[in-house]
């Protein structure tokens, strides 16, 4: 259970897909919703934010409670073999898990059941304990390879949702179209958003 100051508990796995952009934008957002996040960085995501990012990166607890505004204990930094961490135990682990962005790498070990390392296993937890998982793929163009992984953890219940922004909130810069993907994200796990206005909705709506 999370802690009485928060609202519930996430998990955000951040493989090694290009794409650092959106999983900054989104949990910015997720600790403004006051949510505690375990945060499930792959080792190819740190060598992604090195490239991608035009700021320094650590990896700790302090680092991102300063970048995040965060508070104390909002974001939490489970090692890839940390079997102890409660995202790894279906009595435990929340029960919504966000991969974004998501590697073709994670996404076959997920849906073929590896659980290797904690990314997986939480996945995994996840979909066994009916959760909801939502899995943002990042590559073009897709192998029938991808594809058919797709549709196996779709048919399992996971929600592929690609890092695909439209263009009919006419953006005006690379931020909005990052924040219309990271809208949708949390538009599928009841998130409230204010990042675009959804389509069909006026000001005067």
């Amino acid at each position: 259970m999370p802690q009485a100051q928060f609202a519930d508990q996430i998990t955000l796995a951040i493989t090694g897909a290009s794409g650092a952009p959106y999983a900054l934008r989104l949990l910015e957002q997720l600790v403004s919703a006051n949510y505690q996040i375990h945060v499930l960085m792959s080792s190819a995501a740190k060598v992604v934010f090195k490239t991608e990012l035009d700021e320094p990166w650590q990896n700790t607890p302090e680092f991102f409670e300063q970048r995040f505004s965060a508070r104390h204990g909002q974001i939490l930094l489970p090692g890839k073999q940390d079997w102890f961490s409660v995202v790894a135990s279906g009595s435990s682990a929340p029960k919504t898990m966000l991969i974004c962005p998501c590697s073709m790498g994670t996404l076959a070990s997920i849906a073929h059941g590896l659980s290797d390392n904690l990314i997986e296993r939480a996945a995994d937890v996840v979909l066994k304990e009916r959760g909801k998982l939502v899995i943002v793929p990042r590559e073009m163009p897709y192998s029938s390879l991808h594809l058919e992984n797709m549709l196996k953890l779709s048919r399992l219940g996971a929600t592929i949702l690609p890092a695909s922004p439209g263009f009919y909130h006419q953006p005006k810069s690379i931020s909005d179209l990052v924040d219309h993907v990271v809208a949708r994200i949390l538009d599928h796990i009841d998130v409230k958003q204010t990042l675009f206005t959804p389509w069909g909705y006026r000001p005067e709506n």
